[in-house]
């Protein structure tokens, strides 16, 4: 019984407990929603003042907005209005302009009207007065005037003449002394000798056991050598010596090279071709950089591309009439820069232009056009000044002489390739040039002969002296050296001479 009890003690103290607890709670809540709400009220006042406030700072901006915008509208209303004034006035200046301008054309119109019918009073006198001409005389408008003229040409062709001979000598004898001068100090200056260095196409062998050798069994050895080298070689019954044939000056160098090693070393097989081609390669390609920059050295040329260097090194192994490229392009530097010292020309452009006018030939058996096409389009490309490209395009006249430094580069062209024992040139190359210049000497009117002399350095040409007037023969020399200026070329200058001689003959008996 006493732990009913006490269980039921506890029940009751658990439900008291819970219902106090329960009143508790209410008691506190009623606080606290009495306390919201005055918070609440609080926040509500607070909100409705800061409305208010933020509605009369609002009611005063819109009003400054309103004032500037008013303002802008009334500038904006005047500038219109001043604006319409202007264009008003301008109009009005316009259609008065109009109106003179139309009270002007009209007035033109009358004149042109009045200057017509003049002139065409002015042609009927004028027809009129070569029709009585005519009919007086009795000879036509041209054959009046080719007779006048015939006459005035018979009458003042003497004077003319004379005139012109003496201004020429006049002029040549003070242009003559000065380039004799000119050339004198610079061919005086640069008083060094021209080698003429070929390039060996033919190696020398020990003895016929190493052709042998070369051509391998069933011919893999000189197969191998073709194909790396891309040269053919010729084994012939030459004693002592093998052939090398290609277009390439520099591939037929490193193909020199490496046979050569080859022979000295004894052992000629595919993989030591190769290798010795290879070895070849390098040694050239070192060749022809140092040659490059020897060159650019000697002449005090810098601050070309290094890609020019090493195309312009490629001329040492290029010969043109057998003399050497690069050495004539070193010599033309020199000469190039004396006569721009003596001018008083741009040195750097001269030299330069002169030192690269060439550089087309290191490439010109590989690249499509002209050497001084090709040269133009590798300075080009490799960053060199377009002053320099002018001067050096000009040195065979396939471009116009834009500038004196390309004259120079032009005249120290000539004067390298020009001077005694520069050049050879072939037996054929030159008989043919011989009778070429000959037959287009004898192919103008008037010309009875004429003969190429001093190696084909003069034509002399003798002309019927019954057929042309001495000065009809001076036109007739400035006639064909155009003509051979057009149709050949050579190095240096060709000197035209026209001979008209009369003879007159008697005999006593």
């Amino acid at each position: 019984m006493s732990l009913k009890i006490i269980l039921l003690l506890l029940a009751l103290a658990a439900s008291a407990g819970i219902a106090f607890g329960y009143f508790l709670r209410w008691i506190i809540s009623l606080g606290r929603k009495g306390s919201m709400e005055l918070d609440i009220k609080q926040m509500m006042l607070e909100a409705k003042e800061e409305a208010t406030r933020i509605v009369s700072e609002a009611e005063a901006k819109a009003e400054e907005t309103l004032k500037v915008a008013r303002t802008e509208i009334k500038e904006r209303e005047e500038k219109i209005e001043k604006t319409e004034e202007r264009l008003i006035k301008k109009e009005d200046l316009l259609d008065n302009r109009q109106a003179d301008i139309d009270k002007e054309a009209e007035v033109l119109k009358n004149k042109i009207a009045e200057v017509r019918s003049l002139k065409d009073r002015a042609d009927s006198l004028i027809a009129e007065r070569e029709t009585t001409l005519e009919r007086v005389s009795g000879l036509s408008k041209d054959e009046a005037k080719s007779e006048l003229l015939g006459q005035i040409e018979k009458q003042s062709e003497e004077e003319v003449l004379t005139r012109i001979q003496k201004f020429e000598r006049m002029g040549e004898e003070q242009i003559e002394e000065k380039a004799k001068q000119l050339l004198a100090t610079t061919i005086q200056r640069l008083a060094s000798a021209v080698p003429s260095e070929i390039m060996t196409t033919t190696v020398t062998i020990p003895s016929d056991e190493v052709k042998g050798k070369i051509i391998g069994k069933e011919g893999r050895n000189i197969k191998a050598f073709e194909r790396a080298t891309g040269v053919e070689v010729i084994v012939d019954d030459t004693p002592g010596s093998i052939t090398l044939s290609s277009f390439d000056p520099v591939r037929r160098q490193i193909a020199r090279v490496a046979l050569e090693g080859l022979i000295l070393d004894g052992r000629i097989q595919p993989a030591k071709i190769e290798e010795s081609v290879e070895k070849a390669k390098q040694e050239i390609n070192k060749i022809i950089k140092e040659k490059g920059e020897e060159a650019v050295y000697e002449c005090g040329v810098y601050n070309l591309d290094p890609r020019i260097i090493a195309i312009l090194g490629r001329l040492h192994f290029r010969t043109s009439y057998g003399q050497n490229v690069l050495q004539h392009s070193v010599e033309m530097a020199h000469i190039a820069r004396m006569l721009a010292e003596e001018l008083g020309a741009n040195v750097t452009t001269a030299k330069t232009a002169a030192l690269l006018h060439d550089i087309g030939k290191a490439v010109d058996h590989e690249v499509a056009g002209t050497h001084v096409e090709i040269g133009r389009r590798i300075l080009q490309k490799f960053g060199a000044g377009e002053d320099i490209v002018k001067a050096m395009q000009a040195h065979h006249g396939e471009y116009p002489y834009e500038t004196i430094e390309s004259v120079i580069v032009q005249t120290a062209d000539a004067i390298s390739g020009g001077r005694p024992g520069a050049r050879r040139d072939t037996v054929e190359n030159y008989l043919k040039r011989l009778k070429e210049l000959e037959a287009i000497a004898t192919g103008f009117k008037g010309v009875e002969k004429s003969y190429a002399i001093q190696a084909g350095r003069e034509i002399r040409v003798f002309v019927n002296p019954a057929e042309m007037t001495d000065l009809e023969a001076k036109k007739l020399a400035r006639d064909i050296a155009n003509q051979v200026e057009k149709e050949l070329k050579y190095p240096g200058e060709i000197k035209v001479t026209v001979i008209r001689e009369t003879r007159v003959m008697e005999f006593a008996r």
